[in-house]
């Protein structure tokens, strides 16, 4: 058995999840977690980073190392709780914290912040981060990335499945029968409108259960107005983030609506989120049979019922029915991809992230001593 650590902090930025994961013979044998909240200071500086669109240099250097601290400590949690000692770990997949992603432009970049050296430093354990860059210089979106972890654990030769992870963006994967027939794309907005409309509107982060949306009532000339952005037109592979859906995005589209309650644009946006991902699904997995979320908007029971509502030909389930906690999803996709950079194999599929060829993903930082 070869024991690593995945951590993953999304675009919905509600903290870290840390995983320690012990891999054999293509088999997960255990997952232990540990999460962690930002703290708020620095959750403060990120939201106004990515939502600036610009930062001065010495704040991304300032923000990139206080990240890799944050990483480091939730690792150093992880071990402690689960009374494991650093040198029986292989390697730390960190993703890092999405600050700006753009795949599509003349000089495509991504950006994701966390310094491996730090994590590597402070954990004297091998840190893998800087997973995306590789694929996009082979022509891909970079992202996302996770839909390969989907295909090489939970496909099922009995049952056409779709995984579907609601962070602060939504993401599919349609299984296939072979690695070179799995889709995977961004379909959206999943949590990050609704997370940014209810701050602005009664500063509180997230709606609990889908309760504030559910006090509403859809606005249908908005719904509709949102759903003709052209990310929706857009055939797949595609990615995106916040750095298109956020509160200025939101805004435009509200200045074309004559009056709305607060509460009835949530629910809208709630729809948005249901709708944008079941069009996809019908579109790209029409075969589909079960659907199975993982992410925090999984635990949201109004999106979950107008999911089931939208796909009434598939069955919508937690991800915890394949074995994967729902929250652990992605770290435990870094993990297995810090595996994969380990042991020289590739983590990307090109029919997901449209990159010409497979390739080794991540950057390794070591941290021997001499």
């Amino acid at each position: 058995m070869e024991q690593y650590i995945g951590i993953m902090s999304g675009t919905s930025m509600d903290g870290i999840d840390a995983v320690l994961v012990g891999f054999e013979d293509n088999k997960i044998l255990h997952v232990q977690m540990h999460s962690q909240s930002f703290p708020e200071k620095l959750k403060t500086r990120l939201i106004e980073l990515i939502d600036s669109y610009r930062a001065e240099i010495h704040v991304l250097g300032e923000i990139d190392h206080e990240l890799a601290l944050c990483y480091a400590d939730a690792v150093k949690q992880l071990l402690q709780k689960s009374n494991t000692d650093s040198s029986k770990i292989a390697a730390i997949g960190c993703h890092g914290q999405t600050v700006f992603h753009s795949p599509t432009t003349q000089f495509p970049f991504t950006m994701q912040l966390g310094d491996g050296n730090v994590i590597a430093a402070q954990t004297g354990i091998r840190a893998v981060v800087d997973f995306r860059r590789m694929d996009m210089a082979f022509g891909g979106q970079g992202a996302p990335l996770v839909p390969a972890f989907h295909q090489a654990y939970l496909n099922s030769k009995r049952e056409k499945r779709v995984i579907l992870n609601l962070g602060g963006i939504a993401n599919i994967t349609v299984l296939a029968d072979d690695d070179n027939s799995v889709l995977g794309f961004d379909t959206g907005p999943a949590n990050c409108l609704m997370d940014a409309w209810i701050l602005h509107c009664l500063d509180r982060k997230f709606d609990k259960d889908g309760e504030w949306a559910a006090s509403g009532t859809v606005i249908p000339e908005l719904l509709d107005e949102m759903l003709a952005d052209d990310y929706f037109k857009q055939p797949a592979p595609k990615s995106t983030g916040r750095e298109l859906f956020n509160l200025d995005w939101l805004n435009k589209h509200l200045q074309k609506i004559s009056s709305y309650r607060k509460e009835d644009v949530q629910a809208t946006l709630l729809e948005l989120s249901a709708v944008s991902v079941a069009q996809s699904v019908k579109k790209y997995g029409p075969e589909t049979e079960a659907t199975y979320v993982c992410g925090g908007g999984a635990f949201n029971k109004i999106l979950m019922e107008r999911l089931a509502f939208h796909l009434p030909g598939a069955r919508v389930a937690n991800t915890e029915e394949l074995g994967i906690q729902s929250q652990q999803m992605e770290a435990v996709a870094f993990a297995w991809l810090a595996m994969r950079r380990i042991k020289n194999e590739p983590g990307n599929l090109p029919t997901v992230t449209g990159a010409r060829k497979k390739v080794l993903l991540g950057t390794i930082y070591d941290p021997k001593t001499f």
